[in-house]
């Protein structure tokens, strides 16, 4: 069971890592690879961030219709999300171990390759 601290805690151990002052997200070098899920509740009003629902941006749609067929408890997406490199997970339903492979994998999406290349050598 996770939560938006493990999900920052995560995040931030990764190389060269920034969270947003103004929501709930994380960015490599200006590029954002994880942030909290605003919900359209009501179609006339503002979406409304929910804390239990991470945005993670994955490598590519193979690797998202992998993890939406993998467990539709953990994954799920939205319309505003179907055409893009990005999947919604419930925080408290997903393993830490597996949100933190998730989040480093968004991370590696998109850091530039010599970072990424280099954190993964150590």
């Amino acid at each position: 069971m996770a939560d938006q601290d493990d999900a920052r805690r995560i995040a931030l151990a990764l190389p060269e890592t920034s969270e947003s002052d103004d929501h709930f997200g994380f960015y490599v070098r200006g590029k954002q690879f994880a942030w909290a899920w605003n919900e359209r509740v009501d179609p006339k009003k503002p979406r409304v961030p929910r804390a239990d629902v991470l945005v993670v941006r994955v490598p590519d749609r193979e690797d998202k219709a992998a993890l939406l067929a993998s467990d539709a408890g953990i994954f799920f997406i939205e319309p505003h999300y179907a055409n893009s490199s990005a999947v919604l997970v419930r925080l408290p339903r997903v393993a830490l171990d597996q949100l933190a492979e998730l989040i480093t994998d968004a991370w590696r999406t998109q850091a530039p390759p010599a970072l990424a290349e280099a954190w993964a050598r150590g």
